[in-house]
């Protein structure tokens, strides 16, 4: 690694100021791919922020018809949380199916969220429960918050706070995933939500994205038979090692049947 001044905020508002000095300065979650790329070389920040240390921004507590997720909660916490398995069981089977104990022992919520690797699961979750991103400045919606292959919403000076996922009248998360990695080839959840369908898939392309057609075939028919006949285009889909174009539009039909078949 390189030399950098490591810093410790104890509060939201000391992370923010010391995101306002400007310079290289980089905001420090669970570390999972920040402290990856500093090995690396590929990241060099003069001033990694570290979140930590700071108490607010954990902890998951009901909230209305919902849930609010502190942004530096753990992967392990949501997974096995009582609440999120009673209120919303396809985001706690998510989050226990993101890489491994290690992983799901330090990688956080907000963490996974800022980074918005376009493998990564939470993503789906909260596109496909239109969930709302709090940060320490405004709110931001599902639809509104994913802009592009690691990029967000997020302006300078942004912090996540917290997520606020709305309690689905059903759900449920399919992945086919890495066996290397346990990062989504596909992944897809499926969400009857107050305000409507929602099929929200990751893994495939550079940035998460919705399936209209699959969401207007389950709004008259919540079943797998539906989505008979209904394809994504190949175009805009990731092409690799792991998976061709045209394999990746087959799976996620394949993921989306298999979760609307589990959702409940």
């Amino acid at each position: 690694m390189h030399p950098f001044n490591y810093q410790n905020p104890k509060s939201v508002a000391e992370a923010a100021a010391a995101l306002a000095k400007g310079g290289d300065v980089k905001l420090l979650a669970g570390g999972q791919s920040l402290i990856a790329a500093m090995k690396l070389r590929l990241s060099a920040p003069t001033d990694p922020i570290d979140l930590g240390g700071i108490g607010e921004l954990t902890g998951i507590r009901a909230d209305g018809a919902g849930l609010t997720i502190g942004a530096m909660t753990r992967h392990a916490e949501v997974a096995g949380s009582k609440e999120v398995q009673a209120k919303i069981p396809a985001l706690a089977s998510l989050a226990g199916s993101i890489g491994d104990r290690m992983v799901r022992n330090m990688g956080t919520i907000g963490g996974s969220l800022a980074h918005n690797d376009p493998v990564a699961d939470y993503p789906a979750a909260v596109l496909g429960l239109n969930a709302t991103v709090n940060t320490n400045k405004r709110r931001i919606a599902a639809d509104d918050f994913f802009k592009g292959m690691f990029e967000t919403a997020l302006q300078p000076g942004e912090i996540i706070v917290s997520v606020s996922f709305p309690v689905p009248r059903r759900a449920a998360y399919a992945k086919f995933k890495n066996p290397a990695s346990r990062y989504a080839i596909v992944g897809v959840m499926a969400a009857a939500t107050a305000g409507g369908v929602r099929v929200a898939v990751t893994g495939a392309a550079s940035c998460v994205f919705r399936v209209a057609a699959m969401e207007k075939a389950l709004s008259g028919n919540w079943s797998p038979d539906a989505l008979a006949g209904i394809s994504v285009p190949v175009g805009e889909l990731n092409s690799d090692m792991h998976a061709s174009a045209e394999y990746r539009a087959h799976l996620v039909v394949v993921m989306a049947r298999r979760a609307v078949e589990a959702a409940k």
